[in-house]
């Protein structure tokens, strides 16, 4: 008998494999960030899941919103594998991406999930395990299409977007939009309560009983007697001498049997259901079926629409519209928020982000983080893109934008086949990244040359390319307070150095880092690509 704890799972080849990520750098490219140079928005180019595992150290807990659209295993993108080694290796894709990405949520935030009905199923179990089974959200359907393609088995005009939250008792409400100020609402139940009956000649109390009319001012009982005797009604609604707000409970055809079987209808026999007056400004539960009838939703079309309009003959194929991207982060962001979205594309969710206020980080590995995202942001950054949004939010531009670029890995080999320091790398770029292998924050003192970061407010690191000696430590362990620690990373350091002090420990670089990582390795999308729809449409043909 095993002890071994069982759980339920989906498994698959490959899935136990674990990845070394090298925690890169990032490097700002001045030339190419835009418009307000204090701005923490941040566009990066670089494999995803390298640039995720590079901002988890600052960014762990602190976005309220991701929404990812990775590649959907359309079976285009893999000719040469068989069923089982195509949906592992798409699984394999998605995990560690999961992984940090849930990493990167606020304890209240919530992440949505694109995909269409090829790999949903599988997602969904994925992502039970990563975030939890108890932090499902539920599933949107979003209504891509309005006519089906002829090419496809079903005509499928939907596509689904998963949602989970890092806490799901903590996460906030799925909100669309308020409702119209005084518009007014029947109630689905009886409604109990007192009511004013209106007519010709004044008004009564009355009171709504478990869906029934009651007289509640009895010594107005002759004249109410009058009144309420009989009624006469159509289209189940009276139209004698008084009015109700409201609405019968009957339909027209019971209304009309009511009317032939007694000449005297008793207002008091016929159940009414009146209306609650809302008086403005409450939250409104988003529904998970974005529609065109519900939201006025957009579709791919015009989506292309869009993207024609911005990139003129450059479109991007098959790209998400802003209207949709909009109804979903509005629904459990607020202004200053952060979104992310690690597979950008044409930048739609940074683009969106920045007309609603929100702080954002765009991650695309493509060469269209140059062709599309940035032009595409600078428009809205200027208030020139003209687009549909912009008009309905009232936006005229603002705001900017930093780029940045992965750094090349620390390590690489030499012509002996042994690790060394890359040459791209000076003092403060190395410093930054061995305080990233390490767990410090990088943080240079403005006095104090050993001090390049800090876990703590005691615990400190210095990283040198230089030789320590005994003489240099002595000094160093002369300018620290009691009670601080200081970790010293450098090339080389004499013999006595180490166990010189209890609170200073001196290790070799780049020796004190191998095996940790898998150093030189820049791409870790498996050889995906994303097929268009279009290749999809022409496979099924085929």
């Amino acid at each position: 008998m095993t002890n071994k704890k069982q759980k339920l799972e989906l498994t698959w080849i490959g899935k136990d494999e674990e990845l070394k990520l090298e925690p890169r750098i990032l490097i700002e490219d001045p030339s190419k960030s835009y418009g307000d140079k204090s701005s923490e928005n941040m566009l990066i180019h670089g494999d995803n899941l390298l640039a995720l595992k590079a901002l988890e150290q600052d960014f762990a807990g602190r976005i309220k919103c991701i929404y990812i659209d990775p590649p959907y295993n359309t079976g285009n993108a893999f000719e040469h594998y068989d069923d089982g080694i195509e949906h592992s290796t798409w699984l394999n894709l998605i995990k560690p991406r999961l992984e940090i990405l849930k990493n990167l949520l606020t304890k209240d935030g919530v992440i949505f999930i694109s995909i269409d009905e090829e790999e949903q199923a599988y997602l969904k179990v994925l992502c039970d395990e990563v975030f939890e089974r108890k932090n499902f959200c539920g599933t949107f359907i979003w209504e891509k299409k309005k006519k089906p393609s002829f090419l496809s088995n079903m005509g499928s005009i939907t596509e689904f977007i998963l949602s989970y939250a890092k806490n799901k008792t903590l996460a906030p409400n799925f909100i669309y939009g308020e409702t119209t100020k005084n518009k007014k609402y029947p109630i689905n139940n009886a409604g109990n309560g007192v009511r004013i009956l209106k007519f010709k000649a004044g008004s009564v109390n009355f009171n709504i009983k478990d869906g029934f009319i009651e007289p509640q001012d009895m010594s107005s009982g002759n004249i109410l007697t009058k009144l309420l005797d009989r009624v006469e009604i159509r289209n189940a609604k009276n139209v004698s001498d008084f009015s109700l707000e409201g609405e019968w409970r009957y339909s027209q055809t019971k209304l009309d049997e009511l009317i032939e079987s007694n000449e005297k209808i008793l207002i008091s026999q016929i159940p009414f259901r009146p209306n609650h007056i809302k008086t403005g400004g409450e939250p409104k539960k988003m529904k998970n079926l974005l529609s065109i009838a519900h939201y006025d939703m957009a579709t791919y079309e015009d989506s292309t629409a869009e993207s024609i309009k911005i990139f003129g003959d450059n479109p991007f194929d098959y790209p998400k519209p802003e209207k949709l991207l909009y109804t979903l982060i509005s629904s459990v962001t607020s202004e200053n928020d952060f979104v992310l979205d690690s597979f950008l594309g044409s930048g739609t969710t940074v683009a969106v982000a920045q007309k609603m206020g929100r702080k954002y980080i765009g991650v695309e590995l493509g060469n269209h983080a140059y062709t599309h995202c940035v032009p595409r942001l600078k428009k809205v950054i200027d208030g020139t893109d003209g687009l549909k949004l912009s008009e309905e939010l009232g936006w005229t531009g603002g705001g900017g934008f930093k780029f940045y670029n992965l750094a090349s890995s620390l390590l690489r080999k030499d012509s002996f086949g042994n690790f060394v320091i890359d040459e791209n790398y000076n003092a403060n770029m190395l410093a930054a990244a061995m305080c990233k292998h390490e767990g410090f924050k990088f943080y240079p003192d403005e006095t104090l040359y050993w001090k390049h970061g800090k876990s703590t407010e005691t615990d400190f690191i210095f990283v040198t390319t230089g030789f320590i000696t005994a003489e240099q430590l002595d000094k160093v362990h002369s300018e620290m307070k009691a009670g601080e620690s200081l970790l010293i990373c450098a090339k080389a350091y004499a013999p006595e150095c180490e166990n010189h002090f209890a609170n200073i420990t001196i290790k070799k670089i780049p020796q004190m880092i191998l095996g940790r990582c898998e150093f030189g390795k820049d791409n870790y999308d498996l050889n995906i690509i994303k097929a268009t729809e279009a290749e999809a449409e022409e496979s099924n043909e085929e």
